[in-house]
């Protein structure tokens, strides 16, 4: 593994870009204070039809599709809509769909206007502003869906569980394959004995990313551009520090860059290792090794990236290490009998455009003790068995699982209503996405990370652990991290 910069380097540029220093622990002590009033509890639904009352932040590109899928269960009404570029191209379709509904820029000032008639939020922003915007809402009552990754840094995600317990409101992430056969398979498998004493998984993501045609020599962030007429700059950069606005960071790209997004692995791990992470009762791992780095840089993802997390045994199961694969050239080995890789179907679109087919399509392997090997691929994608001893075993004894149930955005309006639990609430997609964050942070310093699962600190690499909290809210920002009830 190459490094292309010196520490002292990367601490430069961690400083200028983030303000990477770890925020105050009285800050940090709880949730947040709702903006005004005492709080009273979860919204209930109150429409004489039964429907939710719904509003949404972020309603271009993947937003749109989140909205479209809500609009399709016929289970909401859409009180409110949200955007930082409300009326840029990208988000006309929703607007056009509504034209009688209010409309926002800034979701403080829509969450304030409306919360007598918000019951539930849609939250499709970066990733790096997932945090505000949720707590923001939970203060209010609002019950919470928001897209995948949950949030930027590992300390967002361990205040959004507790928000989580402390608001009680339905919470769901947005991995829909966590609810759909790729979910109920794999627990039928593992309540079967199928799925035993696993040793390994191997994950893998393979196809191009917006950052494989960028320069990474680049020695700083991009120059500024003029910003779109239709845009609201200051509310996009939130509590991130200040920058110039560029094509770059808008429209999909903020995934690229550290500060911002997740890279392959949060966009991605939640849709390929989230049944293994809850079923298999992985927590968090103890160490997070960069394998393999390519290109690495300190302001964007590299070109492709193998890391190992280890998890240690736990109730009854076996150690076990997770391999994760991106990139166009690092396709990892597969078993002998392996078959076809397939891409299913049933993924959506990505900003409009389908996942393009590529050596190995993503997915992933699941290795057990007995010898038996399952291959799976990504979303609701459900497990096959490699063809071999083992697997001839279960010929004809698999168990049943239903194949149809409530989607991903039902079962969240249902677990409203009370009548379902919500598959991909906080408590159990927080720290899956805590895992995300652990592989950033390998990525992003190029070190070996050692974890203490206990007190959740990185034991072996001071800078490293200050990026746990992330950077210091910008100001005005603050509010979002404070405790008061």
């Amino acid at each position: 593994m190459k490094k292309n910069f010196s520490r002292r380097s990367f601490l430069k540029t961690a400083a200028a870009g983030t303000a990477a220093v770890a925020v105050a622990p009285a800050i940090l002590a709880g949730c947040g204070d709702k903006p005004s009033g005492k709080y009273a509890g979860p919204k209930k639904i109150s429409s004489p039809d039964g429907k939710v009352n719904m509003a949404f932040v972020g309603i271009g590109f993947r937003g749109g599709e989140d909205f479209e899928c809500f609009e399709a269960t016929g289970m909401i009404n859409v009180v409110g809509l949200c955007d930082v570029d409300m009326g840029a191209e990208h988000t006309k379709q929703v607007m056009d769909a509504y034209p009688n509904v209010p409309r926002y820029k800034d979701f403080r000032i829509m969450f304030e206007e409306l919360k007598d008639k918000i019951e539930a939020v849609c939250i499709a922003t970066p990733d790096f502003s997932h945090f505000a915007i949720c707590i923001a809402a939970m203060r209010y009552g609002f019950h919470v869906y928001v897209e995948k990754p949950l949030a930027r840094t590992f300390t967002e995600c361990e205040l959004l569980m507790a928000a989580e317990k402390k608001y009680g409101v339905v919470t769901q992430m947005g991995n829909q394959g966590h609810s759909e056969g790729n979910y109920y398979q794999f627990k039928a498998w593992k309540d079967a004995g199928i799925i035993k004493d696993v040793t390994s998984v191997t994950a893998h993501m393979n196809s191009s990313r917006r950052w494989h045609k960028w320069n990474p020599k680049i020695t700083s962030y991009p120059a500024g551009q003029a910003l779109p007429e239709t845009m609201d700059w200051d509310v996009w950069l939130m509590q991130s520090h200040p920058r110039e606005y560029h094509d770059d960071y808008h429209r999909g790209q903020w995934r690229c860059w550290y500060e911002l997004g997740m890279g392959a692995l949060g966009d991605w791990g939640a849709h390929l290792i989230d049944t293994c992470h809850e079923f298999l009762e992985l927590g968090l791992p103890y160490e997070v090794v960069p394998v393999l780095l390519k290109d690495h840089n300190p302001f964007f993802y590299p070109m492709s990236t193998t890391l190992k997390f280890r998890f240690p045994e736990r109730n009854g199961m076996p150690a076990m290490d997770i391999d994760w694969y991106d990139g166009l050239d690092n396709i990892p080995p597969v078993p002998e009998g392996y078959g076809v890789s397939e891409i299913d179907p049933n993924i959506p679109t990505v900003a409009g455009g389908k996942i393009q087919p590529v050596s190995l399509n993503p997915g992933k392997e699941i290795y057990m003790k007995s010898g038996l090997i399952l291959k799976g691929g990504s979303h609701g994608s459900t497990l096959s068995m490699i063809p071999g001893p083992e697997a001839d075993k279960w010929e004809g004894k698999l168990p049943e699982y239903p194949e149809t149930h409530s989607n991903h955005y039902e079962n969240f309006l249902l677990a409203i209503a009370g009548k379902e639990e919500a598959h991909s609430r906080f408590s159990v997609s927080a720290p899956l996405s805590q895992v995300f964050c652990l592989g950033v942070i390998a990525q992003w310093t190029g070190h070996k990370i050692l974890f203490d699962r206990e007190t959740k600190q990185i034991t072996n690499d001071p800078v490293a652990n200050q990026l746990l909290w992330g950077p210091t809210p910008r100001a005005g920002w603050e509010e979002f991290y404070k405790a008061e009830l």
